[in-house]
């Protein structure tokens, strides 16, 4: 199984942010092919690095590497990618994993 996690940075409005993703960005994402679960975090995420202050962290799960690749090569996964630059204003880490 791989998972890729997204950490996204405190946005310049969360609220905005919140709304943005619940309706619009997370709908994108679950529309990518081949996915198998995809979760996100509600609430405050705490933080080991007060430097580096996370608000959202999102799971996408996939069978295989070659799966997560399709996927993201998609029309589907191609326009939730492009999204991003859309609402995520505190930046994004992505994280590719296997679990």
């Amino acid at each position: 199984m791989i998972r890729l996690t997204v950490i996204y940075g405190v946005p310049a409005d969360a609220a905005k942010f919140d709304a943005y993703y619940t309706d619009v960005h997370a709908p994108l994402a679950a529309k990518m092919p081949l996915l198998k679960n995809f979760v996100y975090s509600r609430g405050p995420v705490a933080s080991s690095d007060a430097a580096k202050p996370v608000h959202l962290v999102a799971y996408l799960d996939y069978a295989s590497k070659a799966d997560l690749e399709a996927s993201l090569a998609s029309d589907e996964g191609k326009a939730a990618v492009a999204d991003v630059g859309n609402f995520a204003d505190g930046g994004a880490t992505i994280l590719t994993t296997e679990i």
